[in-house]
């Protein structure tokens, strides 16, 4: 017996007739009954035709954001700026216009606090010859201490600067007060085997610079000269970023830095450094691959270093939109769809505006609150709740959505996945006769449910080319490192990240609205929509199943 009309439940009805059946037949009315809870569960659900749902998503409906956030008028959205902050209130209105509630103590906002730091004078002289920042080495003013005016007529070559219980070049070292002079990476025999993992994996003492710093900072080191065999590749990718003020987050002190001051050098530099001691350094170092065993060289070299900071402390704001789970048994579980909203800002008078980085996946990430809250308006809402989630400093370290992730507003352990959406509105040089396409980044790396749910609502509804070349764990790129996913996922919820790739205006002034495909952006947006949906729906909350490619 079929009590539904037009997806309509008339669950009266179905009750009268279970007991007229009742009188005459317990087992048809026992049948009767199970075709109502299913009925009943279902209404509960999902009643809704999803595809009408992400259809109100259009290029039109993504343009009318994507004009205003990328505008001249929001000055690339630089956090801790005014035109970040326009940004975030023009999101925070249209959750408002959405009907979405303030739930944060009225607001739509969670505080963000960053200490900024910048260079106000950072130079080096080597035997009264003077070294410049960003020509000659690199420094971050985030990562060091003022050192103003510090001199020495000492400097200790410490081989690779490694503390490890496999290899070490501080035993029976004192180094408290001195200048050490090292080498990146880690020892190697001439098989290219690593001294430390037996392997030719490299250890985390290559692939984490901190790790040395951390390391010299434990045994007194007063600074850190690390011998940069590719400064001008350095120099290139740190020149921009460094040009700005640095931001991290929380007011701390330099007291609470973890590493030691150190300053990236030319190998002319190093020379300089070692003088006449040049022939016994590599003869020194030599040694050490050959043997793995640590050696050191004490070099006399007059050095001044200059390091002097201008500091201050910004408030930045992540913007939240929150849709309510429908289901009182699953509306505590939550699904996080994000997206950054700040970009690089002005150099003068040129403005970062930031259209594809990332005012696209601010654009569909406002348009997915909308559909969502349009399904709850209709009283069809999705089971579990979910949080739109739009943060500030990803351009500065991923720091606003770190942020969340140390200071969620909502339980981690009650947050089931992260939906994160990062440039999604333009074409990269492999697509450029096929707009239909994603790469999708992370989907498998904690969780084979959530690849497999996008893999089979994309097959479904969007059809768009799945390309999963970044996801591999040899991508050089990393990408899978570098978005606000990965601070979900490093606290082990599942976490998926769609991503058109780079294209020749990526970080330049001319990522501007005009070069935006709005119609694959859209696709793209249906896609997400249909992904969120499936995850906010389902009976069970989706497993942790994958360990070790995190």
């Amino acid at each position: 017996m079929k009590c539904i009309k037009k997806n309509i439940v008339l669950p009266a009805i179905c009750l009268l007739l279970a007991n007229l059946i009742m009188a005459q037949s317990p087992d048809a009315a026992k049948k009767v009954h199970r075709q109502m809870i299913t009925i009943q569960k279902e209404t509960a659900t999902n009643t809704i035709n999803p595809a009408e749902l992400a259809a109100i998503i259009t290029p039109e409906s993504l343009r009318k954001h994507l004009v205003v956030i990328a505008s001249d008028d929001f000055e690339g959205r630089e956090t801790g700026t005014a035109g970040n902050e326009k940004a975030a209130n023009y999101i925070a209105d249209q959750f408002e216009s959405f009907g979405l509630p303030a739930f944060n103590n009225g607001s739509y906002f969670q505080d963000v606090i960053l200490n900024w730091t910048q260079w106000e004078e950072a130079n080096l002289f080597v035997n009264d010859q003077k070294h410049r920042h960003l020509f000659d080495f690199v420094s971050f003013p985030n990562k060091n201490e003022d050192l103003y005016n510090f001199s020495t007529q000492e400097v200790l070559f410490l081989g690779y600067g490694i503390d490890d219980p496999k290899y070490s070049d501080y035993k029976k070292m004192d180094i408290k007060g001195k200048v050490i002079l090292i080498y990146k990476g880690e020892p190697v025999n001439k098989k290219g085997i690593s001294y430390i993992t037996g392997t030719k994996t490299m250890s985390e003492w290559s692939t984490n610079p901190d790790k040395k710093l951390e390391a010299a900072k434990k045994y007194g080191a007063r600074a850190v000269f690390i011998i940069e065999d590719e400064i001008q590749k350095v120099l290139s990718e740190n020149r921009r970023k460094l040009i700005s003020p640095q931001l991290t987050l929380g007011e701390r002190t330099d007291e609470s830095i973890p590493t030691a001051n150190s300053l990236a050098i030319k190998t002319s530099i190093a020379k300089m450094i070692m003088g006449k001691q040049f022939k016994k350094v590599v003869k020194a170092r030599k040694k050490i691959k050959k043997k793995g065993k640590a050696r050191s060289v004490m070099l006399s070299s007059n050095l001044t270093i200059n390091q002097k900071k201008k500091k201050k402390t910004l408030r930045g704001v992540n913007v939240m939109g929150y849709i309510e789970g429908s289901d009182p048994k699953l509306k505590d579980e939550l699904v996080v769809v994000s997206a950054h909203y700040d970009h690089l800002g002005k150099r003068g008078n040129d403005i970062y505006n930031g259209a594809d980085d990332n005012g696209s996946g601010t654009s569909t990430v406002i348009e997915i609150a909308r559909a969502l809250n349009e399904a709850k308006k209709q009283g069809k809402g999705p089971r579990r709740s979910v949080l739109v989630l739009l943060v500030t400093g990803e351009e500065k370290g991923l720091l606003g959505s770190k942020y969340y992730s140390e200071r969620p507003i909502f339980p981690l352990e009650n947050t089931i996945a992260n939906v994160n959406v990062d440039m999604v509105g333009r074409v990269d040089k492999k697509y450029k006769d096929n707009p239909d396409y994603i790469y999708v980044i992370g989907s498998d790396r904690l969780s084979t449910e959530l690849h497999e749910i996008n893999e089979r609502v994309n097959k479904k509804y969007t059809q768009l080319t799945l390309d999963y070349t970044y996801n591999e764990d040899d991508d050089p790129n990393r990408y899978y490192y570098r978005s606000d996913h990965y601070n979900f996922a490093e606290k082990g919820i599942p976490a998926i990240f769609y991503f058109n790739g780079t294209h020749n205006d990526y970080h330049r002034t001319s990522d501007t609205v005009d070069k935006i495909n709005f119609e694959k952006m859209a696709k793209i947006a249906h896609l997400v929509f249909h992904t969120t949906w499936e995850l906010a729906n389902r009976d069970e909350r989706i497993k942790v199943d994958v360990i070790g490619r995190n």
